[in-house]
């Protein structure tokens, strides 16, 4: 059982990392001329991590209930969905919102 929630959490912090990257993504390719590139590009995920290190991680600086917690996951999740989308990879935003969806409920299945 240990191992499941070694890669729960593992698939967990993957997914983090994906979404900043899809946001990046969608940052650099919708902005237009260099200044927004960079600003969409840096700015999106920037954003995202700072409200997922603020309320969401393990060791957030603001904790909050679970309830709150669960709808700030699913914004960020869902904003790099919506951004891949946006970007022409809907079948990508797919599967990435299929495992963070199973994956988020595992989280909290599991307690984890």
């Amino acid at each position: 059982m240990i191992l499941v929630q070694y890669a729960v959490v593992a698939v967990r912090f993957l997914l983090e990392l994906a979404a900043l990257g899809a946001l990046g993504y969608w940052g650099f390719r919708s902005g237009t001329g260099l200044p927004m590139k960079l600003a969409l590009g840096i700015g999106a995920p920037l954003a995202a991590a700072v409200v997922w290190g603020a309320f969401v991680a393990p060791k957030a600086s603001f904790p909050v209930a679970v309830p709150v917690r669960v709808l700030l996951e699913l914004c960020v999740f869902g904003s790099a969905t919506a951004a891949l989308y946006a970007s022409g990879r809907s079948t990508l935003a797919a599967v990435f919102l299929t495992i963070a969806l199973i994956d988020t409920a595992l989280i909290y299945l599991l307690k984890l």
